[in-house]
């Protein structure tokens, strides 16, 4: 009968109840229509609703990303931080429920007293259950809900941008992996060339043809090329270390897939509408729910300096045989409430609200803070991945010229109608277009997995929007609109 009195009279003063505070609204961004280095004839769908094992081909490294997927310890991390807020969320709701607290005693050899203590009991045992029930008159729980769930799709968020971060990480750290192979490669045929025309200049040494000049100036250049092979060796191992630690792994050889010249590259790169980032991006959707728990603790903190109102209850058992506990006879209960109002720490609690409003202050400037770096991600990767694809075409061309001149320099220095300097220029020239060229190869690649970063990809809106709308159904409050 208590229980149930305590449930109608907690239900009535809830419908009457209201919240303090301000409510959450998205603050307003100002946008243009299109990214800055956008095409304006692009309206092909956005490159972040690919998925990334679409947009990564090489399935060595789309294998390499779902064992990071699977074993990252960051992402293990951002996956356990989810569960805890989760749990927290649970907590968090379950203070729309009374308290309830049982105590249960059989002495031996003396009477108890529990209800009236200084005055004899005829009792020897009982059992007796403590309500506590806080009614939300003025929204209290309900914004701590509100900040506990704010919470929760926040590390979900979280969560999200580890997992799209990771994929990234690892596709980067992958095309640098080749890159290295690639300019390895150029650097032992480069090596092989100098030790080729060592071999030669000390030959026409004998022979009388050519200067010491000439052949000190061939061992140099080997003996240069050999020192750049020995760093390109370190590198190549220092990135598989890199590239195993993203992947959960002690450091070990990666394998390889297709090679840096054989990556695909997608032909067009269309970002979007700039107000998807809004929608898609998990470290906005991420700021944007630490802001909305900002704004629910300052309708917390306000409720604080409001008086409470506790309806408490006493149920029990109580009789002289543990044989007849349960008998009817033995029941027994209280009911009243109880109100307990700020009095000597009211100022305090006014500071504690002026904290709070600072804090979503403080939130909502890292919103929009979060917000221009978004657009400067987005800008900053569409200028690479255009600029990249023309200075890689530029510099094949050159690597192509060069390779003429170098067997044209060749021809005639063996021929003795040049001489070991036109030799020297051609191939050191040759060289270094070779590795600038593969690096803005591996330029544009990272570029595009840039882009598809800065974008969200992987997460469409309607994804997104869904996931959000589940997780929020999921810890909905009882009775909420």
């Amino acid at each position: 009968m208590i229980v149930r009195l305590l449930l109608v009279v907690g239900f009535s003063l809830g419908l009457l109840s209201c919240s303090v505070g301000p409510d959450y609204q998205r603050p307003t961004t100002e946008m243009e229509d299109r990214f800055r280095m956008a095409r304006a004839s692009e309206e092909l769908p956005s490159l972040a609703n690919l998925a990334w094992w679409d947009l990564l081909r090489d399935e060595q490294l789309q294998q390499l990303i779902r064992t990071a997927l699977a074993e990252n310890k960051n992402l293990q991390q951002a996956v356990a931080t989810v569960e805890e807020f989760r749990a927290r969320a649970l907590i968090a709701r379950s203070d729309y429920f009374p308290g309830v607290t049982v105590a249960a005693s059989a002495p031996a050899g003396r009477k108890a007293n529990f209800l009236f203590p200084g005055f004899a009991s005829p009792f020897n045992y009982y059992l007796v259950g403590n309500l506590a029930w806080e009614m939300d008159l003025w929204g209290r729980v309900k914004r701590l809900n509100e900040a506990a769930r704010a919470e929760l799709l926040s590390k979900e968020e979280n969560r999200r941008a580890v997992t799209i971060q990771l994929v990234s990480a690892v596709g980067e750290a992958y095309f640098n992996l080749l890159q290295f192979d690639t300019q390895l490669d150029i650097a032992k045929r480069t090596l092989q060339s100098w030790e080729e025309s060592v071999r030669i200049s000390q030959a026409r040494l004998k022979q009388g043809l050519s200067s010491k000049l000439d052949t000190d100036q061939f061992e140099a250049e080997r003996a240069s090329a050999a020192a750049r092979t020995a760093e390109l060796e370190r590198q190549m191992v220092q990135a598989e270390n890199h590239v195993s630690v993203l992947i959960g792994h002690k450091p070990a050889t990666i394998m390889r897939g297709r090679s840096l010249d054989e990556q695909a590259v997608p032909p067009e790169v269309p970002p979007g509408l700039p107000s998807e980032l809004l929608l898609r991006r998990p470290d906005l959707l991420q700021a944007e729910q630490q802001l909305a728990a900002a704004t629910a603790r300052i309708g917390a903190a306000k409720a604080e300096r409001f008086p409470k109102i506790t309806l408490t209850g006493l149920v029990g058992m109580a009789h002289p045989e543990l044989s007849l506990i349960f008998t009817d006879v033995s029941t027994f209960g209280v009911a009243g409430a109880g109100l307990t109002t700020p009095l000597l720490n009211a100022q305090v609690l006014g500071f504690q609200q002026e904290a709070v409003e600072a804090q979503s202050r403080q939130a909502l400037a890292q919103y929009q803070q979060s917000v221009l770096m978004a657009f400067r991600e987005v800008e900053d990767a569409l200028v690479a991945v255009h600029t990249a694809r023309t200075q890689s075409e530029a510099q094949q061309q050159q690597v192509a010229a060069l390779q003429s001149a170098l067997k044209l320099s060749e021809l005639r220095y063996k021929g003795g109608l040049g001489n070991y300097l036109d030799v020297l220029a051609a191939r050191r020239n040759l060289f270094e277009a070779e590795l600038r060229s593969t690096n803005t190869r591996r330029v544009h690649l990272v570029s595009i997995v840039q882009l598809y970063k800065a974008l969200g990809g992987g997460w469409s809106p309607e994804t997104v929007s869904a996931d959000r709308k589940k997780e929020q159904e999921s810890y909905a409050q009882p009775g909420a609109d």
